[in-house]
């Protein structure tokens, strides 16, 4: 008897569809499908949760057919008080507030905490997001810190080399010690994860606190001399640099995605 094999079709949920378009957030998305704005193959649809065959199905937004955005990759210098949250229902303020003037909706490469500045990407390929934030990818990211202690060569020693964490013992790290102040240690340190409050953990398990914390670079990127609260795109050279090799496009998407 001959087997029958289906094809697997890729399959999302119509919200999702109209967030990978570019349009808004998946919030925004829920709200316009039901709002009767979005159709599919000449259906009005009211249930975000409906799945669409990419290939097959044709969406449209106010009548017109759903077309994908220009791809669209910004370098953000994050400022301390604002989150990485599309809105914030304590009117807070978020890095959206910031590039608001890009014209179109954008989703953070990872995230900064509230009280984390520095580099920030920010863009509306899900694929290229997915590169960067990856575990498996192992893309080095590096901030300045500024210790609560003065650090002595052991501990940060100890930091290259791991820390037992709740979950789990960190991979090893480079830290460069670059000055000492009179009550503090200023250093850098460069990760290959990215776990959840990673550099502020690490810190306090040697008994000490992060009293500062800024990311300046992820992988090739650099902050530079970007201005606090600005953005800029990338450049294609810097683009091409996170390109995909043949070993990263075939690695899960499996993992945590949080920034220290």
């Amino acid at each position: 008897m001959k087997a029958v094999t289906e094809e697997k079709r890729p399959l999302k949920t119509l919200d999702r569809v109209i967030s990978k378009a570019g349009l808004g957030s998946r919030v925004e998305a829920g709200r316009w499908i039901r709002g009767g704005r979005v159709s599919v193959n000449g259906r009005v649809i009211k249930d975000p949760d409906q799945w669409v065959d990419m290939e097959r199905d044709r969406v449209r937004f106010d009548g017109k057919p759903l077309a994908a955005r220009e791809r669209i990759y910004v370098l953000l210098y994050k400022p301390t008080g604002y989150l990485t949250t599309y809105r914030d229902p304590d009117g807070r303020p978020t890095v959206y507030d910031l590039v608001a003037d890009v014209g179109t909706f954008l989703s953070t490469v990872g995230r900064l905490d509230l009280d984390t500045s520095g580099l920030l990407l920010m863009t509306n390929d899900n694929q290229f997001a997915e590169r960067v934030t990856n575990p498996e990818s192992h893309v080095p990211k590096t901030y300045l810190v500024k210790s609560s202690l003065l650090l002595t060569d052991e501990q940060l020693q100890q930091l290259r080399d791991g820390i037992e964490l709740a979950d789990g013992p960190t991979r090893p790290a480079t830290v460069v010690r670059l000055r000492d102040s009179a009550k503090y240690t200023h250093f850098e340190i460069t990760l290959t994860e990215g776990r959840n409050r990673q550099v502020r953990r690490m810190v306090e398990a040697l008994g000490a606190h992060v009293l500062k914390l800024v990311r300046v670079k992820i992988g090739p990127l650099s902050i530079g001399k970007l201005p606090i609260g600005t953005w800029r795109l990338l450049t294609p050279a810097e683009l091409a640099a996170f390109a995909p090799t043949s070993s990263t496009a075939t690695r899960s998407s499996a993992g945590n995605h949080s920034a220290p």
